[in-house]
């Protein structure tokens, strides 16, 4: 499957974005993002349960992302995605699949939530685009993944 990664558009957008949005706003803005994609919209009550983040916690959050208009916030707790939050939310999602899809590849297991979570927040979109390159690479050769694979399992045996 070819993958487009972003268009320049899109990473000006971000860039843009970037510089007003913290770490927890993007985690915020992923999960939104994932959510909507099945019901177009996320309740205060499932966004702080997915992020095991008390309601007051994630409602404060989402104020800070109304004003940044980037979701509306309705009564009884609804969340929407504006259109410049679909897609921010689109391109953090893609940078989390693109970083986690990287390490499943190196062999990364119990702790790939983790290790994914803390590189993403810290990868230039340059690199960001090399791995997705990376990526798609490994799926069209995957000769390439099994050699790894058998050097590995050599340099554990040494």
């Amino acid at each position: 499957m070819k993958k487009n990664f972003r268009t320049v558009r899109g990473y000006q957008l971000l860039e843009q974005k970037k510089k007003t949005l913290t770490s927890a706003m993007e985690d915020y803005m992923e999960m939104i993002y994932r959510a909507s994609l099945k019901d177009g919209y996320i309740r205060i009550s499932t966004l702080s349960t997915l992020l095991n983040v008390r309601a007051p916690s994630a409602t404060k959050m989402v104020q800070k992302l109304t004003a940044l208009q980037l979701v509306n916030y309705k009564k009884y707790g609804i969340i929407f995605l504006t259109e410049s939050g679909k897609e921010i939310g689109q391109f953090l999602l893609e940078r989390h699949n693109t970083v986690e899809h990287f390490l499943k590849f190196l062999g990364v297991g119990e702790n790939l939530l983790v290790e994914t979570e803390l590189i993403e927040h810290n990868i230039s979109l340059h690199t960001l685009q090399l791995l997705s390159f990376f990526n798609q690479f490994l799926a069209e050769n995957p000769y390439v993944r099994e050699q790894f694979e058998h050097f590995k399992k050599a340099q554990k045996k040494k």
